[in-house]
C-alpha cells in the first residue's frame, strides 16, 4: 500500500472528512449555524451579517472572496461594516432577509473545486463539488435578489463589478481601479494577512495565484474528470448557468 493511501485511509483522514462533511451541513442551516458562528467568531469583525451591515460579499471558498473584500475595502474613502469569508449560504440568506444587498462570488465548479481541494487536501473531490452544490443551490431561488459577479470578472475587472452593483442597489461606492500595480497591492495586502495567520507564507492556503499550486492541480483535474461523477457535474453546471448569465452586464 502507498503512503498516499495509507494515508488518505488514517484515522487523521476520516476525523477531517467527518468534520468537513459536519461544517457544509451545519453552514447550510441558518438557525443553527449562524448562532454557533456568532460565538466561534465573536472576536472577529466583519465577519457575520448584522441589521447595521451595510453590504454582505459572500462565496464559496477559492471564488475570489479576499480578493473581492481586500480590493473593495482598498477602493472605498471610509470604513464599511460588511460582512464576508463565513462561507455559508446561511449568511446569504440571512442578508436577504435583512434587504442586505449581498455580492455574491462565485467560479467555474471545476476551477473552484479543484482549488478548494488543494486547500482542503483531506476532502475527496466528490466531497468538495458536493459541498459547492450545497452552497449555491440555495442562491438559486433568490437570484433577483443578490448581484452575483463571477470569478472571471472579479478577477480581471473588479471595477466594473462595483459599478453594476451601484447600479442595481442604488448604492454609491467607489469602484475598484483594476490596475496591475493596484492587483499587486491588493496580493501583498493577502500575503501579509497569510503570514500573520499562520505564522509563515502558506502556499497551499494563500488567496493568489500560486505556482506551487499549480504544479498538482494536474492531477486533481483528473478527479474532478472521473466519469462516476458525472451526473454531479451535471448538477453543478447547472446550478453555476442558472446564476451566472450567458451574457454579463458591461
Amino acid at each position: 500500500m502507498s503512503e498516499a493511501t495509507k494515508q488518505q485511509r488514517s484515522p487523521a483522514t476520516a476525523l477531517c472528512r467527518a468534520r468537513y462533511a459536519g461544517r457544509i451541513w451545519l453552514s447550510g442551516v441558518p438557525a443553527l449555524y449562524l448562532p454557533f458562528a456568532r460565538v466561534k467568531y465573536r472576536k472577529v469583525p466583519n465577519r457575520l451579517v448584522e441589521p447595521d451591515t451595510e453590504l454582505v460579499i459572500e462565496g464559496f471558498q477559492r471564488s475570489g472572496n479576499t480578493f473581492a473584500v481586500f480590493a473593495f475595502e482598498m477602493a472605498q474613502e471610509r470604513p464599511i461594516k460588511s460582512a464576508h469569508h463565513l462561507h455559508s449560504s446561511a449568511q446569504v440568506t440571512r442578508a436577504v432577509k435583512l434587504g442586505i444587498p449581498v455580492l455574491l462570488l462565485i467560479r467555474d465548479p471545476r476551477d473552484s473545486t479543484v482549488s478548494h481541494v488543494i486547500r482542503e487536501p483531506c476532502v475527496p473531490m466528490e466531497q468538495a463539488l458536493r459541498a459547492w452544490i450545497r452552497f449555491y443551490e440555495r442562491a438559486v431561488p433568490v437570484r433577483a435578489r443578490v448581484f452575483v459577479a463571477d470569478f472571471s470578472r472579479v478577477s480581471t475587472d473588479f471595477g466594473a463589478v462595483i459599478r453594476d452593483f451601484n447600479i442595481k442597489y442604488g448604492t454609491g461606492y467607489k469602484e475598484f481601479d483594476h490596475t496591475e500595480e493596484n492587483v499587486a497591492r491588493c496580493f501583498d495586502l493577502i500575503e501579509d494577512r497569510n503570514k500573520q495567520r499562520y505564522g509563515r507564507l502558506e502556499e497551499g492556503k494563500v488567496a493568489r495565484p500560486s505556482e506551487e499550486r499549480r504544479g498538482v492541480k494536474s492531477e486533481l483535474l483528473g478527479r474532478f474528470d472521473d466519469p462516476a461523477l458525472a451526473s454531479t457535474r451535471r448538477r453543478a453546471y447547472e446550478i453555476y448557468r442558472s446564476l451566472v448569465p450567458a451574457v454579463e452586464p458591461s
